[in-house]
C-alpha cells in the first residue's frame, strides 16, 4: 500500500498487483474498494495493476471537503497520482460509475493518456443514460433463467421508487453472466463495501456536463476502448455502441455472455482481449 497526497492535501492509497508497464484502475461503485476487481482475469499476469482507493474509501483519507467526492472533483486525484507515479502519460482503466470518472479526465488531460479503456461503462458523463423503457427491455433478455421472474419483480420495484436492502439484493443477478457461486460471493463483496457519502457525493449536481465533456472527447487522439458484455443492463451493448462512436479512435469489444464483470464470466478471454487492445 503506498500513499501520496492529491491536489488538496488529501492522503490517498493506491496498490499494486502483477508486473509490467502500469495500467491505473479505477473501480466504480462508486464508492467500491478496488478489492473486487481482483486481479482483472489474470490481467496481472501482463500488466502492473495500479488500484487507486479514492478518497474515503479503504486506506485513502476522508476529505475536509465532502464536496471533493464529486465526480468531476475527483479528476484531480487522478492527476495526482500520475504524477506520484512520475509518469508522463498513463493507460488508463476505468469500471462501471469510475468509466465517467475516466472520461471525464480523458476530456481534462488529454495530452497525459495513452490508452483508456471503458469497462461496462457509467455512461452519465456523456449524457447515454438509458430510460427506463430501455433498461427494462434489457432484463428481458434475462427471461430464461430460473431466477428471473423474482429479479424482474424486484427491478420494477426499483424503478418505481422502492428500492430497500433486500429488494436490491432480489435483482443482484442481472448484473452477472453466470448467478453461480463465484459470482453469489463476488455479489456480496460488491453490494456490501461500498461508502454510502462516496456514492453521495459522485453524482451530486454540477458533477457532468455532457455537451462539454462530448465536445472535448470528439478530438481525443488516443486509443479508447468500450468494453461491454453481451447480458449487461448498463450499459446495454448497443449504449456501449454509441459511448465508442464519440471517440475518433473508438472501438467496441462484446463479450459473449458477459456480465457487469466480465472478468469472472471468462477471465482467459477477457485479459487477452485487453491485453491486445493495451499492446
Amino acid at each position: 500500500m503506498t500513499r501520496f497526497a492529491s491536489y488538496d492535501g488529501t492522503q490517498l492509497a493506491f496498490r499494486t498487483r502483477g508486473t509490467g508497464r502500469p495500467l491505473v484502475c479505477l473501480p466504480g461503485g462508486p464508492g467500491l474498494s478496488p478489492d473486487y476487481l481482483g486481479d482483472l482475469g489474470g490481467l496481472a499476469g501482463s500488466r502492473q495493476l495500479v488500484m487507486l482507493e479514492v478518497r474515503g474509501t479503504g486506506a485513502s483519507a476522508i476529505p475536509a471537503d465532502p464536496a471533493s467526492y464529486r465526480c468531476d472533483a475527483m479528476v484531480g486525484d487522478v492527476e495526482a497520482l500520475r504524477a506520484h507515479l512520475g509518469l508522463e502519460r498513463i493507460d488508463l482503466l476505468g469500471h462501471s460509475a469510475a468509466a465517467n470518472l475516466a472520461a471525464l479526465y480523458a476530456a481534462s488531460y488529454p495530452d497525459r493518456l495513452d490508452h483508456l479503456v471503458l469497462l461496462t461503462p457509467g455512461l452519465r458523463a456523456l449524457g447515454l443514460e438509458p430510460t427506463d423503457e430501455e433498461f427494462l427491455a434489457a432484463t428481458e433478455r434475462r427471461s430464461d433463467e430460473p431466477w428471473y421472474p423474482a429479479a424482474r419483480e424486484a427491478i420494477l420495484a426499483a424503478v418505481a421508487g422502492t428500492d430497500t436492502t433486500e429488494n436490491m439484493r432480489t435483482y443482484l443477478p442481472f448484473y452477472y453472466g453466470r448467478w453461480d457461486d463465484a459470482a453469489q460471493a463476488h455479489a456480496v463483496m460488491e453490494f456490501e463495501g461500498r461508502v454510502p457519502e462516496v456514492e453521495a457525493g459522485y453524482y451530486a449536481d454540477g458533477a457532468f456536463d455532457p455537451p462539454a465533456t462530448r465536445a472535448a472527447l470528439a478530438g481525443l487522439g488516443v486509443p479508447v476502448l468500450v468494453y461491454a458484455g453481451e447480458v449487461d443492463l448498463a450499459p446495454t451493448p448497443e449504449a456501449a455502441a454509441q459511448a465508442a462512436g464519440l471517440f475518433p479512435r473508438g472501438e467496441l469489444t462484446v463479450q459473449p455472455g458477459g456480465g457487469h464483470f466480465p472478468w469472472l464470466d471468462d477471465p482467459a478471454l477477457f485479459s487477452a482481449a485487453i491485453t491486445g487492445f493495451l499492446g
